[in-house]
């Protein structure tokens, strides 16, 4: 199983608060996978723009950047996590020419990675259905909107900043629609994904993830 799994890639996609990141941490720790955030790649991206006054409608700048092949490392960093940037990146996202950049960093890294003799979980809203086709495990995680809004405001408010749970349940319904509604990649369920409820405690997630990975 050990060999099996430096070749594997397993997908996890999922609406914005869903637990992507949690959830792709515990299959990263516990199968020694390489673990990459499609979402702060978006944000680094977004960040890199907002310095450089480069604005969503200006596409010029925005591909003239991109084809200058800028560096966008998915390290994470805190600054990323706030609610301005997650606004944000979600506009910029909606370009294609953004969409093709990071799937294009995403493939180089896997495969870098997989070449190096190690698996990867890669988390994010399209990468089942768009990027990585071809994964072995598919996850898609499901979770009711005012949970994951709930649990959205808590995370801000244990992090010091201010957040009105309301807002946050109104920009996460916005979010939603954006994203399953953008023309390029929308969030989908991926074919053949394992559908995982992770509205409950987290103990019920991970039994879900560990009877999906002892069939392998």
């Amino acid at each position: 199983m050990e060999n099996y799994l430096n070749n594997i890639i397993v997908t996890i996609d999922g609406a914005s608060g869903s637990g992507k990141e949690k959830i792709a941490k515990f299959i990263s720790r516990k199968y020694k996978l390489y673990h990459l955030d499609s979402g702060l790649i978006y944000r680094r991206i977004t960040l890199f723009f907002i310095k450089n006054k480069i604005t969503v409608s200006d596409e010029l700048r925005i591909k003239k950047t991109l084809n200058n092949k800028i560096k966008i490392n998915p390290i994470k960093h805190v600054s990323l996590r706030n609610e301005e940037i997650s606004r944000l990146s979600s506009i910029y996202a909606t370009k294609k020419i953004v969409r093709d950049f990071v799937n294009k960093q995403q493939r180089i890294i896997v495969k870098k990675t997989l070449k190096n003799g190690k698996g990867c979980v890669i988390d994010g809203r399209d990468i089942g259905s768009k990027v990585f086709k071809n994964a072995k495990i598919k996850l898609f995680i499901q979770v009711n909107v005012k949970i994951r809004a709930k649990r959205r405001h808590k995370q801000l408010i244990e992090q010091g900043e201010k957040s009105i749970y309301s807002q946050i349940l109104k920009n996460m319904k916005l979010r939603d629609k954006k994203d399953k509604n953008r023309k390029h990649s929308p969030l989908v369920i991926p074919k053949n994904a394992f559908i995982i409820d992770n509205s409950k405690s987290f103990d019920f997630t991970k039994k879900q993830l560990n009877e999906i990975f002892s069939k392998l």
